[in-house]
């Protein structure tokens, strides 16, 4: 049977300098109008009905006036100060006929559902609203991230996933935050845990935070498929359309690739992004993410060979990307104005308009340029260390009987049994004195007669 709970609701707000707050959308409350079928939240005149196999925790947090309820199995209500339900012993005039509002179930809500949650670089930034952009596999809590659910909210998440567990830095549930792995697991194993978290991955705290001034990689790679698996990607209306590292569907705008050395901090160059560039009203349609990713290399765009740590600004522009190329644009030419004092070496940028195709060829060109370069200058030193051997040249002149020197060519010595006989001493019948054609035809066979044996001699068949 249902149970009824009454929890003090204690609201603990903590700042963490360069930590990243990522918050659960959906809730299981009683007065979110989208979680009745309905479209609305129950009156005296309805008949409230929970499905019977519903596991769910809902928060209530005021009074309500119930004609009836028809409650699950196994589920509970989490009470606010004051909050409780009665019955009218008449009509409620506000209410009109009356009808049975269903509570929706939400067991398919996913923690691996990038639409689910919200990013923000403070709790502040939470409370106004103030959300980040990120790519599909950042939106997910990262493991040295802290996990929000709201203070004043109950939910339900599966957090079935294809690891044994889903580690991160710390998970608020009703404004208390845990960071303590044992104290975590106890609330887990609690009535309350048991009905917000179910799955077969369950999430564990105590992580650490990322220590990495120029950020760290969010290592949500592993849940790629499974996170891809949940989004549907639209068809992008560009005609070059770019995929961003850790994203799962092409999209039309700009990303900005930036090489870092030490010194880079990304939380500072986050902020001084923010502050020159997105506070101007012509980028107030710009979503921008920013974040460390491992950017796979390849060779000549074909042959991979590794990942290299890189900052990778992915900039959309709802009205149509023109603006996120203009500030893509005022993002590389402050790399180069500036890019030295911040611990940048540099900075690439990809465009879905037009103009990429020159940016990239240009960068395709170089690419090729240096290898046969490098080929080259790899071949003549080889050359001189003995390594490769070229073909003398001389192997290709055309004999014209002169020798290097300048003088005859020797072609060796005359054999006299070979050459002409008016060289050879008078023997006599030396030569014979057949005529001196001795190649002979026969119908069988073509051969020639040697004067110096006889035929007698070798007769094989004598």
């Amino acid at each position: 049977m249902l149970k009824i709970q009454v929890v003090l609701l204690l609201v603990c707000f903590t700042e963490a300098v360069d930590a990243l707050y990522k918050q659960w959308i959906p809730d299981t409350n009683y007065e979110n109008k989208t979680n009745w079928d309905r479209g609305d939240v129950p009156c005296g005149n309805d008949i409230v009905a929970f499905s019977a196999q519903t596991r769910v925790s809902v928060f209530v947090e005021t009074t309500h006036a119930v004609k009836e309820m028809k409650l699950p199995i196994d589920g509970e209500f989490i009470l606010n100060s004051g909050a409780g339900f009665y019955v009218l012993g008449e009509k409620d005039p506000g209410c009109g006929a009356g009808a049975t509002t269903q509570f929706k179930d939400s067991e398919s809500h996913q923690w691996f559902d990038p639409s689910l949650w919200q990013a923000a670089a403070t709790l502040n930034d939470l409370e106004q609203g103030k959300f980040l952009f990120s790519v599909d596999e950042e939106s997910i809590p990262c493991h040295f991230d802290d996990v929000v659910f709201k203070a004043l909210s109950s939910f339900r998440v599966d957090t079935s996933g294809g690891q044994s567990s889903i580690p991160v830095k710390s998970v608020s549930v009703l404004g208390k935050t845990f960071g303590s792995a044992s104290e975590f697991s106890e609330y887990l194993s609690s009535r309350s845990g048991q009905l917000q978290f179910h799955g077969a991955s369950p999430v564990t705290v105590g992580e650490p935070g990322c220590g990495d001034p120029s950020g760290c990689s969010c290592g949500n790679s592993v849940y790629h498929d499974q996170i891809c698996g949940i989004v549907k990607c639209a068809s992008p209306s560009c005609k070059n359309p770019l995929l961003p590292v850790g994203h799962c569907c092409e999209v039309c705008g700009t990303i900005v690739t930036i090489n870092f050395a030490e010194g880079f901090s990304l939380h500072d160059y986050r902020e001084r992004i923010r502050h020159l560039f997105l506070t101007l009203p012509q980028y107030t349609s710009v979503q921008l993410g920013m974040s460390k990713v491992l950017k796979p290399q390849q060779l000549m765009r074909v042959i991979p060979f590794g990942t290299k740590p890189v900052i990778q600004v992915v900039i959309l522009d709802e009205d149509g990307g023109a603006h996120s190329e203009d500030l893509a644009w005022d993002i590389v030419n402050d790399v180069s104005s500036h890019g030295a004092n911040l611990g940048i070496t540099g900075a690439e940028l990809q465009s879905s308009g037009h103009p990429s195709e020159n940016i990239t060829g240009t960068v395709v060109g170089a690419v090729i340029g240096i290898l046969l370069v490098i080929i080259l200058v790899t071949m003549i030193v080889l050359i001189r260390k003995g390594v490769v051997q070229m073909p003398a040249l001389n192997r290709f002149r055309r004999n014209t009987g002169v020798s290097d020197l300048g003088g005859a060519l020797d072609h060796g010595f005359d054999n006299p049994m070979f050459d002409r006989p008016n060289m050879m001493p008078e023997i006599p019948d030396l030569y014979g004195s057949e005529p001196a054609d001795v190649i002979h035809m026969t119908q069988t066979s073509v051969h020639y007669v040697n004067p110096v044996y006889d035929d007698s001699e070798t007769d094989f068949y004598a």
